[in-house]
């Protein structure tokens, strides 16, 4: 694992592996690069794979949750790229990792060679914001990584069929950490206090379709199960008719999203 300094100070951690042409991977809000690992594992020999770690998550540095804000977090992968000496990447974003391509495509358009979206789009499903708020920066109820395990296996039956117990106990390593008899986020808490705000009644939802727009030009890809959790089941027509390449269905019997990978494989 390496570091790279922000603008403000905070130390990002990031990981760069593999050989190709460069593949960064930007996480979900309250995920981390580790998410990415069978992405690396099934792409590390012919791409260069880039995790990082937003500011507040995985082994990223705390900050002032007033920081923890897409544009400053667009603003931390352009700091990333400077000091890797990349140009230009193709961008691959898990919901929030994929609202931060969309603000790079109205920040820095000429440095994005393409975009993978996973479980998110311009159109954005209210029913999945709700449910962010039911968890976010609330502490785990289970007390062991064995024991999330066995209640993400029970939670998320319904979507889920045929998942390994493997499976299972790596998102539970993924998500949380064993300390102190306890088990805690890999995230600042402090997360809720910066997303609250936008689920305050009378808040208006960005309008995310001009930033989409923006990558006009650019291949596109949209990852996506049956029972997505923030995109719409089924693009758009105007995302098909901006870009010849969505949609990019690689999982119809689940939801994608807490996977970055078919679900039924073993981690």
């Amino acid at each position: 694992m390496e570091f790279v300094t922000a603008r403000d100070g905070l130390r990002l951690a990031y990981e760069d592996s593999g050989t190709g042409q460069p593949l960064l991977c930007l996480p979900g809000l309250t995920r981390n690069m580790d998410d990415f690992e069978p992405v690396l594992a099934a792409f590390g020999d012919r791409a260069r794979i880039i995790r990082m770690d937003f500011r507040g998550r995985g082994s990223s540095e705390y900050g002032d949750p007033a920081s923890y804000q897409v544009p400053v977090e667009a603003g931390d992968v352009l700091t990333l790229l400077d000091h890797l000496g990349l140009s230009r990447v193709t961008l691959l974003g898990t919901s929030r990792g994929g609202l931060v391509a969309l603000v790079l495509a109205a920040m820095a358009r000429p440095r994005i060679a393409g975009v993978i979206f996973n479980d998110i789009g311009p159109d954005i499903m209210p029913e999945g914001l709700a449910y962010i708020m039911d968890y976010l920066g609330k502490p785990p109820r289970a007390k062991t990584l064995a024991e999330a395990a066995a209640g993400f296996a029970r939670h998320y039956a319904p979507a889920f069929h045929g998942v390994p117990d493997a499976t299972w106990a790596a998102m539970a390593r993924r998500l949380f950490v064993e300390r102190d008899g306890a088990l805690h986020n890999r995230y600042d808490p402090r997360l809720r206090d910066a997303t609250a705000p936008a689920f305050e009644p009378g808040a208006q939802a960005p309008d995310l379709w001009p930033l989409f727009d923006a990558l006009a030009g650019a291949p596109l890809g949209l990852i996506r199960g049956r029972a997505p959790t923030s995109c719409r089941p089924e693009p758009p027509p105007k995302c098909a008719a901006a870009a010849p390449t969505w949609p990019l269905p690689i999982s119809r019997g689940a939801a994608m999203c807490p996977f970055s990978m078919n679900p039924r494989r073993s981690p």
